[in-house]
């Protein structure tokens, strides 16, 4: 990692004593809000379109909406989301007593004109998030505004990214024991988990990460246990509930300068293996492992098996690959992340990662999570499938239904199965398609419009019995009628139906009409209980 020396005044990445004292934050953040320094508020200084211009990294549109305003509203949403140079005066009366403070601390530079920030600190809101209200998140500054070339610092601490909004996303939100933010980067995860966790460790490699995770978390009013270390060095011989991490998964040479939040030192998606290996390890019984991931397509290889070898078999899995690069895309995305584009060694970085691919066999990348469940028991469910189509998001919902059914049935019998009553879900809708005037349709689908939205293809009797699943009768019974309807052999049908159904459950196309047969009341225990 590259020293220090650049950092701004005041600001001493790793240091044991805060930029701000709780105190300091606490009054900063009461100003924000007399201020409405708010997601809502901003946008709605703005307008939506402009506010969409700044996550493309523009902003003109904002800019030009903000004109002739030197409220404070304006000036600190010019300050840290346009990153302008802003009148001393207008910031004075913005944050009024505290500039001193925040220049102290090498939060801002600020002479007796003019300010600019040097940490960024803006609004966060998210509907899964848990607050019930906008909190703040601190990080470096955006690089690369308005296509200017900004190439980052090696220690560079990201602030809320779409891959850590995937994440947040993705994440079960069930009240846990522990939790571990493995990576935290700027805090957002830790400031998600803070809600629904009785005690969150984050831990980082870069000790500046964790300077501003600790501002984040002050911000916000929250107590994390925040630790350095490499991977789970820091966490050595303890277990969690829950761990979280999107951690530097970029595929990229061990030549050059690295980006400590998006690159480790690990051949090829090495690191990626050992966070899931390890991460495994560090579950408690019934503990949820949730990782945002990048994984190899090595020539001669399927990349189901070399993912899944990276669990023990006896661990619950579910890998859903969203999509895949080839190399020369996947180069490109991560050239232009780091502010390369059009830098004078362009083309040299991209032959030597292009290289690089070759001499590994990388025919591409996957890009995706994994999900993985210690549950303490015999007959893991795992599934591992490319699903590039759009979801539902949260898609955290559905994952921990998922997660219920699997639990719940898991190791009941293909009697039980047959005895319950079954329901498609309430927004499964049936698509029918054939030749026009034909008798018969040519193809029969079940379609889901939440959660993963997945499509269904089923034949005719298929279609007859689940079709007619609505909880009254068991499935046995709509086999047997189905059957003698359509002159077909019961016993095929119901070992072929048995199969599907426990598929369709677990995907949430069909629902139990009521528990099974020995469940126990109240429903699916929590993760934690299991």
């Amino acid at each position: 990692m590259a020293s220090d020396a650049n950092a701004p005044a005041g600001l001493r990445p790793g240091a044991d004593d805060r930029l701000l004292t709780r105190e300091q934050c606490a009054e900063l953040t009461e100003t924000f809000t007399a201020h409405r320094y708010e997601v809502d508020a901003v946008v709605d200084a703005v307008g939506e379109r402009a506010h969409a211009a700044l996550g493309r990294n523009a902003t003109v549109p904002s800019r030009l909406a903000l004109a002739g305003r030197d409220d404070p509203l304006a000036t600190l949403t010019r300050l840290w989301l346009l990153q302008d140079t802003v009148p001393r005066r207008d910031l004075d009366r913005a944050l009024p007593g505290l500039v001193p403070v925040l220049v102290g601390a090498g939060v801002l530079a600020a002479d007796d004109t003019s300010a600019r920030a040097l940490v960024d600190l803006r609004p966060y809101s998210s509907d899964d998030s848990g607050t019930g209200h906008d909190a703040w998140i601190a990080s470096d500054l955006t690089p690369g505004l308005d296509t200017r070339v900004t190439p980052m610092r090696p220690d560079f601490v990201l602030g809320v990214s779409s891959a850590s909004s995937t994440l947040a996303q993705l994440t079960v939100r069930r009240p846990v024991g522990r939790a571990l933010d493995l990576g935290t980067g700027c805090g957002v995860q830790s400031l998600h988990l803070a809600h629904h966790a009785r005690e969150v460790v984050a831990t980082d490699l870069n000790p500046r990460a964790l300077t501003l995770a600790r501002l984040t978390a002050d911000l916000n009013g929250l107590d994390v246990d925040l630790r350095h270390g490499d991977l789970y060095a820091p966490v050595a011989g303890e277990r969690f509930d829950l761990v979280v991490t999107n951690p530097p998964y970029v595929l990229s040479p061990p030549t050059g300068e690295r980006l400590t939040y998006r690159e480790g030192t690990r051949t090829s998606d090495g690191l990626v293996e050992a966070v899931v290996r390890q991460g495994v390890d560090h579950l408690a019984d019934g503990g949820l492992l949730q990782v945002l991931a990048n994984w190899a397509h090595v020539r001669g290889q399927d990349w189901r098996d070399r993912v899944s070898g990276w669990v023990p078999d006896e661990v619950d899995l579910h890998v859903v690959e969203r999509e895949v690069l080839d190399p020369y895309a996947y180069v490109e995305l991560w050239l232009a992340d780091a502010g390369l584009t059009g830098a004078p060694d362009y083309a040299e970085r991209y032959a030597a990662w292009c290289a690089y691919f070759d001499d590994l066999g990388i025919e591409g990348v996957g890009m995706g999570w994994v999900v993985a469940r210690r549950h303490g028991g015999s007959e893991p469910h795992r599934t591992l499938e490319s699903w590039p189509y759009a979801v539902e998001q949260p898609v955290a919902p559905a994952l921990a239904r998922e997660l219920d059914v699997v639990g719940r049935w898991r190791g009941r019998s293909a009697d039980e199965v047959l005895g319950t009553a079954w329901r498609l879900a309430p927004d499964v809708v049936e698509e029918t398609t054939g030749a026009p005037g034909a008798a018969d349709p040519s193809s029969i689908v079940l379609r889901q419009q939440r959660g993963l939205r997945r499509a269904v293809a089923l034949d005719t009797a298929e279609a007859g019995v689940l079709g007619a699943c609505d909880g009254d009768l068991s499935l046995r019974t709509l086999v047997d009628t189905v059957a003698g309807l359509l002159d077909v052999d019961a016993g095929a049908l119901a070992t072929e139906l048995v199969a599907r159904v426990r598929v369709l459950a677990v995907d949430g196309v069909l629902e139990e009409a009521g528990p099974p047969a020995g469940a126990p009341a109240g429903g699916a225990a929590p993760l934690s209980a299991r």
